[in-house]
């Protein structure tokens, strides 16, 4: 898309846009946009699948006070299941953009395609590798959804939520076989809906 914009001019309100949890069976969406503050540089910024976990968590809290806006936000199970997983990604995307405390003159996306913004946008593959502020939305997106994992883990003991987060490692397979899916298995991914179709017969 033509952007039209002189990045250089605009380069101090520049959102960037990231997301986390798309390929789980369970658990929401998370997405962050964060605008950063030229005037307030922060360092180690990088694909939050590339830091610690607790490089991870004190960045989060660094992000959040430097920043000139942050806004973290989500898409539901329900919402994955009724809409699909990308448009339920843009729509919590989306969300992130529009709560941000400040309008960006430009939205930076991490990957190859853009949620509908009253904002201009562009899409950068790789961009938590290439573009602090979208760096630092990951990292806002991941510990969110890693800290709700935790909470889910105590919530429904016996799947491993803490450690794999909602991934389908052989664990969570073998736990969701086992025990059946939780109200927070997004009913449309594969591996949920067979389950639930080969549980039908039985009544279950």
């Amino acid at each position: 898309m033509q952007l039209g914009l002189d990045f250089t001019l605009v380069q101090e309100l520049v959102a960037g846009v990231d997301e986390v949890g798309r390929g789980p069976l369970c658990g929401a969406v998370v997405t962050a946009a964060v605008i950063l503050d030229p005037l307030r540089p922060i360092l180690g910024l990088n694909d939050s699948k590339k830091l610690s976990e607790a490089r991870r968590e004190a960045l989060f809290d660094e992000i959040r006070e430097k920043a000139l806006a942050w806004c973290i936000a989500r898409a539901d199970v329900e919402e994955i299941d009724r809409l699909n997983i990308l448009h339920a990604t843009m729509l919590a995307m989306q969300r992130a953009v529009e709560g941000l405390s400040v309008t960006p003159r430009l939205a930076l996306i991490d990957g190859n395609r853009c949620p509908h913004l009253a904002v201009p946008s562009a899409a950068v593959v790789k961009g938590d590798s290439q573009v602090p502020a979208i760096a630092a939305a990951s990292i806002l997106a991941k510990v969110s959804r890693d800290r709700e994992m935790l909470q889910l883990d105590a919530q429904y003991p016996g799947y491993g939520f803490a450690q794999h987060k909602g991934y389908p490692t052989p664990v969570h397979l073998e736990a969701l076989r086992r025990l059946g899916p939780t109200p927070i298995h997004r009913r449309s991914f594969a591996p949920v809906r067979n389950l639930l179709e080969q549980l039908a017969p039985l009544g279950v």
